[in-house]
């Protein structure tokens, strides 16, 4: 699976969960504070002036109370999402579009092993 941040001026931050991984509370926490120290040191701006705004769906480990929390703490805005609105993703406009030219014509026989995505972003 792939985990991707972005903001109108693309990727901020980008990791790959493997398939065996549980996406639970606790691996929402770690990959927030990830986020947040890819943030502290490409684009510091964003948490200088709180502009942070994070928009994920409903799952249980987003909305879980830790979670919650944490973001609250870290003065983080979190927006709105819908029950079973997946025409509001923004992952649709832009990151998609994104990778379906990278691969366009692109014949592999395993996404991780050929650097495709890794180089491009």
């Amino acid at each position: 699976m792939l985990l991707t941040f972005f903001y109108i001026r693309g990727i901020v931050h980008y990791e790959f969960a493997t398939t065996a991984q549980t996406v639970n509370q606790v691996y929402c926490l770690e990959v927030l504070e990830r986020l947040r120290e890819k943030l502290r040191r490409k684009r510091p701006e964003i948490l200088a002036n709180n502009s942070c705004i994070l928009h994920h769906d409903n799952a249980p480990a987003h909305t879980a109370l830790s979670v919650r929390e944490f973001l609250a703490t870290k003065q983080t805005t979190v927006l709105e999402h819908r029950a079973c609105t997946p025409v509001l993703a923004p992952s649709d406009f832009f990151l998609f579009p994104k990778i379906k030219g990278i691969l366009k014509r692109k014949h592999f026989d395993d996404l991780m092993t050929s650097g495709i995505i890794q180089r491009q972003f």
